[in-house]
């Protein structure tokens, strides 16, 4: 599995529902990518002691649906169904779906399930791993900030937080909005071990996850600094492809542009 072939599904189904979120959902392909195909212990979805994955940011689901179909957990009639009526692949997770543990889409929640779900797998004395992949914005939320403490006091090592850093949400650039900077600091305060990594470099991402030592006694975060609409030249680092569809053109566009990229 690779960030390509995800970020062409990205497209693919975005333009087919004529939905937006295009460049949320491509600045975690190549994250997504390597915690399905190289991370994440999932036998299968149903088993009771996998890993489990959170994605807090539920707004770039289109991502997961991409690893989920990849992985042959859901058909190509399911993924095509994506925003039709009546289906449970939606702009946001659904817990129903095979494949997705909660339902996300409020923003700065995705930590707190988390925390829990770490918590009862220490108290089941599982090696159960649990994920959440956050957007920075969402370091905006008080909650958050209440999950984290409550993971360090807690010694939930067993818990690994990746905060997609792209550097913007739906109204503007985040250090506009509210100024997070430093980051790495300011969970180090709060009792977490941090590692900063380029959240697409596979390499790095597969080393620093597998180095992390999951009995510690504290929570990990990784802060991987990523590219708001990777890979299509006039989504990067552009607000307006937070929410806009692609025309015709820009999908053709956005489409060539990701075949002759490097993931």
């Amino acid at each position: 599995m690779n960030g390509n072939a995800i970020a062409k599904i990205i497209l693919e189904q975005s333009k087919r529902a004529h939905v937006g979120h295009i460049g949320s959902a491509l600045s975690i392909a190549d994250l997504v990518a390597v915690l399905y195909g190289n991370i994440l212990n999932i036998p299968s979805p149903d088993d009771g002691d996998r890993d489990r994955f959170i994605l807090s940011k539920g707004h770039a689901v289109l991502a997961i649906y991409a690893a989920l179909f990849l992985k042959g957990w859901i058909s190509e009639e399911q993924l095509n169904t994506y925003c039709a009526n009546g289906s449970l692949l939606g702009v946001h997770p659904e817990h129903e779906l095979t494949g997705i543990d909660f339902s996300t889409g409020s923003l700065g929640q995705g930590l707190s399930l988390g925390v829990g779900a770490a918590l009862a797998a220490k108290l089941d004395n599982s090696s159960r791993r649990i994920f959440v992949l956050i957007s920075d914005a969402e370091c905006n939320e008080g909650s958050l900030w209440e999950a984290i403490m409550f993971a360090a006091h807690h010694k939930l090592s067993n818990l690994i937080a990746i905060i997609d850093l792209n550097g913007q949400q739906a109204i503007g650039y985040t250090q506009d909005v509210l100024n997070l900077s430093p980051m790495r600091d300011r969970w180090q305060a709060m009792g977490w071990n941090v590692k900063e990594i380029n959240g697409h470099d596979r390499a790095e991402i597969v080393q620093t996850i597998n180095n992390l030592e999951t009995t510690s006694g504290k929570p990990h975060v990784i802060i991987a600094k990523t590219i708001f609409g990777k890979g299509v030249s006039y989504m990067e680092n552009q607000i307006k492809w937070h929410y806009f569809p692609m025309s015709d053109a820009e999908y053709q566009q956005a489409l060539n542009e990701i075949a002759t990229s490097v993931s």
